[in-house]
């Protein structure tokens, strides 16, 4: 096997989502940034999901969600709130008053330029992911405001300003540090459930 550069792979165009889900007692939210659609007759669209991610049981278990379309306008606020917690720990749309779409579920209004039903059609094992292949059943447009790509979100949302006085490894994603001389190769971080292509040293 050739060399692999982990970083090339940020060059790969990416969306970032948040994905809402319902699992029959309160809404949930978490980021996403792998949709992609597919085919358009009938139009499919595909979602990655990690499977450490709470989102990703309440899909399988109820076989629909909803994809919002992060804008350029969204605040960091946002991905920490959706992105940095878990729906097992905490509400994430306690006392949210939001909209619904036909199959139930909540979409969100701000930082959001469209919003799409779907229903998971096939499931594929991948690992650390599931990747659904969901049929379109609704969409709401919103905004014309641009698409967040991960490229903006890394240049201009995400913090740049890297922990003081701290020894050990960053994660590029989150900013979450690990603290020791060497990374372990298995190492996922405890926030945004990166691995260790996705730390850097401190210097």
């Amino acid at each position: 096997m050739g060399n692999i550069d982990a970083t090339a792979l940020f060059n790969i165009g990416y969306g970032l989502y948040v994905v809402t889900t319902n699992d029959g007692k309160k809404d949930n939210g978490a980021i996403v940034n792998t949709v992609c659609q597919i085919t358009n007759s009938p139009n499919r669209v595909a979602v990655a999901v990690n499977k450490q991610n709470y989102t990703y049981d309440v899909i399988k278990k109820t076989g629909i969600m909803n994809i919002n379309c992060i804008t350029e306008e969204a605040p960091f606020s946002l991905f920490q709130h959706y992105g940095f917690q878990s729906g097992r720990d905490v509400d994430k749309f306690y006392e949210s008053e939001l909209p619904r779409t036909e199959n139930g579920l909540i979409y969100i209004t701000r930082f959001v330029n469209s919003v799409f039903s779907l229903k998971v059609e096939q499931y594929f094992d991948i690992d650390t992911h599931g990747l659904f292949i969901c049929t379109l059943e609704e969409t709401v447009k919103l905004s014309s405001v641009p698409t967040m790509s991960y490229t903006y979100y890394q240049n201009n949302v995400k913090p740049k300003k890297k922990p003081a006085e701290k020894k050990g490894y960053v994660c590029k994603v989150c900013g979450w540090v690990y603290e020791g001389e060497e990374l372990p190769e298995d190492i996922i971080c405890p926030i945004c459930k990166h691995g260790a292509a996705d730390f850097e040293k401190i210097q």
